[in-house]
């Protein structure tokens, strides 16, 4: 123990055993105090009186300077003596003195890292614990300072009246509990405010390590975490902070290098096996990602994601970790959370989660339990890595989704599964958004089509929605920032499962630095030449292949700048996914813009019902349905592409007809029957089976099928040499069929590698024959026999060392084999080297020493050759993705026919004819029918005649009553031109027209709340649009023009619409209103536009009604009246309320008529007076509207 004598350079501690034990305990406890505490615990110096000299052996203790740490040793119990200081008037006898000699150096107080002092063993002295005292509650010095004593619990007060004030007591709560008195410590009441913030602080951080103590997931921290009041950031301050405490309050000296803090993390880490260590690692790469990791004979996901994956998949998820930053949250947890899926049913749960918009990465172990024995790594965990990364768009791997139906998006084209990349820059002299460039390029990987486009669009962006909607994407890329406008379309298009597209599709979000277009510019140039470079390789032939016109990367940069940066973010972004070899194939990159179809925007595949119905939204009810009469699913792929792009080509438009037409002619010839059963024995997506080759990703029974099935189609027409031979007169079909014998012998060339019953039952061992093995297969098959042969010779070495005449036989129990069995009673000749596997009441089974060496020595050829036979089944993949342009072009071809035969199918339908083109532009169609509506019809639909011509009557404007059938005669025109211009026959008993460039449609009333757009503001926008892009060439129907503003509004847009669209645009225009007033602009144009009603009867009945009777029928003039309460007693309201309105209807037109009467009289007193012509004209007006 150390004895303290005073010196004039502070207090020395000196070692004498024989010091009292409370002295001891004294020093122990004030030598264990911050330094800025025992700065008020000094006692005073030796030039005190006599009295105070006394207190010597208790005030020399005390010392400013830190000690060393002695060794630890069993604390003694927290009690001491202590004597009173005499010149203190409130003397008690058992009071702790405390000093102040330290002077007025008291700048900032110094926290001390002097470690804690334990008690030795003291053997001498015995002294009883004394009580300590407590102070009287109702004293009222103890309440001079109460926030501190309470506070902290300080009880510490000098009873020295002659302590000087230069630095004021600061006790914390820790040392409070040894330290007592009867007197309070004088305060001065300015310090209570500073001593009040620094308790203050000094608990606010004792409550954030109690949180962090405390560490559960629903404890206060996680609670702000989640509320983002803690970030990682804070999280880190606060752990240095804490770190930062461990250091105030040090353990003793044997555990000083590991406080608690420091050891955490190495206890947290230690929790974690190397298997979740893997997948940390791999997590932390990919963030955004589900992993779905191959542990054993299972696949399982951890954390956060077994939380995700259980929600989608209905799967259990075993509580634990669902953090992967080790967060001390989650410091009590010993395992993550984990849910798990059975192998085989992996592509199931990986769709449904794709489907979800979740993106996929499926970790694979990297090596095989025989191989790893016989590595170096045998003690360490196995080798796991990243093999598949999937999406909605980029998921290829579904073998059973080939042959599922497609579904078709609301209003828009079919769910694709494009991969649509955009971005986007301010047009040419425009410093805002209202005017954009975007470009775009879309990937479908599923089919290997390439769409894109550069485009100038306006502040509704009805360009890029137009686009959109043509290919639904079901996953987009945006590169760099967009604006609003765009973002709001594209949020609004894809954001929820309702919405056009079907499904929600997935956004995802890459950086644009201002290099962009260079760093593009430099990458295709780059990846091409690569590609270029490798053509004696099977991939690089398919860009040599594909190059039709100079060479390919002339072809590739003449791109747009937009485009060119779309290209090279699609290629960065799929190869991630092992999915950028399908920019290979530049043959079928397509431009969205080349005008060689008709462009039909979005809102007219939604009014015409091109897709989908407008009543359920399902594919039944639409025009597709209505064509759809395809057998395959590349056939209804490419029916679905001609009937959202119409021809524009009269030459291939009139060879569509005509093949139509032979195919009608003669569909029950051989020729024709022969084509229809090929395709009905076709049942595999051949298109996508064919793309999953040329992504190596597909399967053994796969690849059969589609070699069989396309050696099928080519032995079907194998007497076919040239187009001569196919047996119709049609060129269009003599090239498709002449096209599908020309793969036989690439096909029958693959075929004979391969063992189709191994192929079937997916053995990959035995999938090529034995001739077409590689040297690799042949070499470990020959190991393994061998082996098995050593095995077998083995028997008769076992049968010596068992010392039996018997045969030894090998057996195979619980899935061990090479087992050998011993009698229960003759194991005294067993080895001792020999290891018991398992037994029973007569027999034990053991392997020998040398059996086991054997069996390793199998497995690792077993091993090496599984390995041996995928390099070999991937290289056979690669040799058949060589010739994928040819076999593509075969497919495409059978869907041709597919589509002819469909259309054939349509045509034979009674009352429909064949279609005529005319250089002239106009539609001139005689017994014209809704197609869709005639089918779904229980009764005949009326027919209907319309004479458009840009010669003589360009425009139509309609009138006649409510549901008197002037909606589907206008809808029944547009489908009719669109089904002419798709090479199909038309529902009608004569049609001849000129080819349209477009059809623009203004129909129906809804609001756009997600663009902030009202119901009119949409109707005018959108107006506004047909008459920006509308040519002469185009049909335009507007549909109740006017109707969402004020009458006078109303009637004065539309007015100003009709005149521009007939006096200027000059296009064909079907104008459908209900204000009469509009009839009278015939007559400023002399025949372009014609006044036509939906013909109506009227009776009246016995009770004084009037009965409306609809004929839907188009006839000549004006209809005055709309009919409306007829309507309004259809839809069932009150009779009452009907009475009140026709009671209203009645007095209002006895108003009007009596104004235009009165205006009439006028007219005739100003006719007398001037007689001018201009007044005759308005008595002319007058008398019309009477």
């Amino acid at each position: 123990m150390s004895r303290v004598r005073t010196t004039s350079e502070g207090l020395l501690p000196i070692r004498d055993r024989a010091t009292p034990l409370a002295t001891r305990v004294a020093y122990f406890v004030t030598s264990s105090l911050p330094e800025h505490l025992r700065h008020h615990l000094e006692v005073q110096s030796s030039s005190q009186t006599a009295s105070q000299k006394k207190q010597q052996s208790i005030s020399s203790f005390f010392s400013t300077k830190p000690t060393p740490t002695p060794t630890p040793s069993k604390p003694g119990p927290p009690a001491f003596e202590a004597h009173t200081h005499e010149h203190n008037d409130a003397v008690e006898g058992n009071d702790l003195f405390v000093s102040d000699d330290e002077g007025p150096n008291d700048g900032a107080r110094k926290k001390s890292r002097t470690p804690k002092r334990t008690l030795d063993e003291d053997d001498d002295d015995s002294t009883p614990p004394l009580k300590r005292a407590r102070t009287n509650g109702e004293d009222g010095e103890q309440d001079s300072q109460p926030s501190r004593l309470l506070d902290q619990r300080v009880s510490l007060q000098s009873v020295s009246s002659n302590v000087p004030r230069a630095k004021k007591p600061k006790v914390t709560g820790r040392t409070s509990k040894y330290m007592f008195s009867s007197s309070p410590l004088p305060q001065d009441e300015n310090d209570d405010e500073e001593d009040d913030e620094e308790s203050r602080r000094h608990k606010e951080r004792l409550h954030q390590k109690f949180v962090k103590k405390l560490g559960k997931p629903d404890s206060i921290a996680d609670i702000k975490r989640r509320n983002h009041f803690i970030t990682e950031e804070t999280q880190d301050d606060e752990d240095a902070g804490g770190d930062a405490e461990a250091e105030e309050t040090p353990e003793p000296a044997a555990s000083k290098s590991k406080g608690r803090k420091a050891a955490a993390p190495k206890r947290a880490k230690d929790k974690l096996t190397p298997m979740e260590r893997q997948v940390i690692d791999i997590k932390r790469k990919h963030m955004d990602t589900l992993l779905v990791v191959e542990v054993g004979y299972k696949f399982r996901f951890f954390g956060e994601d077994a939380r995700i994956a259980a929600k989608e998949l209905n799967i259990v998820c075993i509580p634990g970790k669902f953090r992967f930053d080790e967060h001390s949250s989650e410091a009590h947890i010993d395992r993550f959370a984990s849910a798990s899926i059975p192998v085989h049913r992996l592509h199931v749960h990986v769709k449904r989660l794709v489907s979800a918009g979740h993106k996929v990465g499926v970790v694979r172990q990297l090596e095989t339990a025989a191989l790893k024995a016989a590595g170096d790594n045998r003690n360490k965990a196995f080798e796991r890595g990243l093999t598949n990364l999937y999406t909605k768009g980029t998921y290829i791997d579904d073998q059973e989704g080939l042959d599922a139906p497609v579904a078709a998006p609301e209003g828009g084209a079919p769910a694709t599964g494009h991969l649509l990349c955009l971005t986007e820059t301010n047009a040419k002299g425009w410093g805002t958004d209202e005017k954009v460039q975007i470009g775009l390029v879309a990937v479908q990987p599923a089919t290997g089509d390439i769409v894109y486009d550069d485009f100038e669009d306006g502040w509704m962006r009805s360009e890029l929605e137009t686009r959109l909607l043509h290919i639904a994407p079901c996953e987009f890329l945006i590169v760099g920032d967009v604006s609003k406008a765009t973002e709001k379309l594209v949020q609004h298009l894809s954001g929820s499962k309702t919405n056009v597209f079907g499904d929600k599709a997935r956004v995802e979000r890459v950086e644009k630095p201002k290099t962009m277009a260079a760093q593009a510019y430099s990458h295709i140039t780059k990846f091409y030449a690569d590609k270029m470079a490798s053509s004696d390789e099977p991939l690089g032939s398919q860009v040599q292949s594909s190059q039709e016109t100079g060479t390919l990367l002339d072809k590739v940069h003449k791109l747009s700048e937009n485009a060119t940066i779309c290209l090279s973010a699609m290629i960065t972004h799929l190869t991630d996914y092992g999915l950028e070899h399908v920019f290979d194939l530049t043959k079928y990159f397509q431009s969205f813009s080349a005008r060689s179809h008709m462009l039909l925007n979005g809102n007219t595949l939604t009014s015409l019902e091109i897709y989908r119905n407008q009543t359920d939204y399902s594919e039944h009810g639409s025009l597709f349905w209505t064509m759809d009469r395809t057998q395959t699913r590349m056939g209804q792929r490419l029916l679905r592409k001609w009937v959202g792009r119409p021809l524009l080509d009269r030459q291939r438009l009139n060879e569509r007809v005509a093949a139509v037409e032979e195919i009608k002619e003669s569909h029950q010839t051989v020729a024709v029957d022969r084509t229809k059963h090929l395709l009905g024995k076709v049942r595999a997506d051949l298109e996508k089976s064919l793309i999953r080759i040329y992504y190596r990703k597909c399967t053994r029974p796969e690849l059969l099928g589609v070699l069989q099935t396309l050696q099928m189609i080519a032995q079907e027409y194998a007497h076919v040499t040239s187009t001569a031979d196919a047996g119709f007169q049609s060129e269009m079909l003599n090239k498709a069929i002449a096209s599908l014998p020309k793969i036989a012998d690439d096909v029958v060339q693959f075929l004979e590698r391969i063992n189709a019953q191994a192929a079937k039952t997916d053995d990959k061992y035995g999938f090529l024959r034995g001739e077409h093995e590689t040297d690799d297969i042949t070499n470990h098959k020959v190991g393994i026999v061998a082996v098995e042969h050593d095995l077998n010779g083995f028997k008769m070495v076992a049968a010596d060392k068992l010392k039996t005449k018997m045969k030894v036989d090998y057996v195979t129990v619980a899935g061990i084999d090479y087992l050998i069995e011993v009698e229960n009673t003759q194991l005294k000749n067993v080895p001792a080297s020999w290891a018991k596997i398992s037994g029973t009441k007569k027999v034990s089974r053991y392997h020998a020493p040398e059996v086991v060496k054997l069996i390793r020595e199998r497995d690792q050829h077993k091993e090496a050759l599984a390995n041996a036979c995928d390099a070999a089944f991937t290289d056979l993949l690669t040799e058949i993705g060589s010739k994928y342009q040819a076999f593509r072009d075969c497919i495409q071809s059978l869907a041709l026919l597919d589509c002819l035969l469909s259309l054939a199918d349509v045509a034979s339908q009674p009352g429909y004819c064949k279609p005529e083109f005319t250089e002239e532009i106009g539609i001139d169609i005689e017994g014209g029918r809704h197609p869709m509506v005639e089918q779904l019809l229980l009764d005949a639909f009326v027919p209907n005649d319309v004479h458009l011509s840009f010669e003589q009557t360009q425009a139509l404007l309609i009138t006649g009553p409510n549901m008197g059938g002037k909606s589907s005669y206008v809808r029944s025109v547009a489908l009719i031109a669109i089904m002419a211009q798709i090479g199909s026959y038309v529902p009608a008993t004569s049609a001849k027209l000129g080819l349209l460039d477009a059809v623009f449609t203004r129909m129906g009333a809804f609001d756009n709340m997600m663009k902030g757009e009202s119901t009119f503001m949409v109707e005018l926008s959108e107006t506004s649009d047909i008459l920006k892009q509308a040519t002469p060439r185009s049909l335009i129907i507007l549909d109740e023009l006017g109707r969402g503003t004020s009458t006078h509004d109303g009637v004065a847009i539309a007015q100003a619409v009709l005149h521009h669209v007939v006096a200027k645009l000059k296009s064909l225009t079907l104008f459908i209103t209900h204000y009469q007033s509009l009839a009278r602009i015939a007559e400023k144009f002399d025949g372009e536009l014609k006044n036509v009603h939906m013909r109506f009867t009227e009776q009246e009945t016995q009770t004084g009604e009037k009965d409306v009777t609809f004929l839907y029928e188009v006839g000549e003039g004006v209809a005055h009246r709309s009919y409306g309460l007829n309507v309004a007693k259809l839809a069932g309201l009150p009779k009452s309320l009907l009475e009140e309105a026709s009671r209203r209807s009645k007095q209002m037109e006895e108003e009007e008529s009596r104004r235009r009467l009165n205006h009439l009289s006028k007219i005739i007193g100003e006719l007398a007076v001037d007689g001018g012509s201009e007044s005759v004209e308005r008595l002319v007006a007058a008398v019309e509207q009477i």
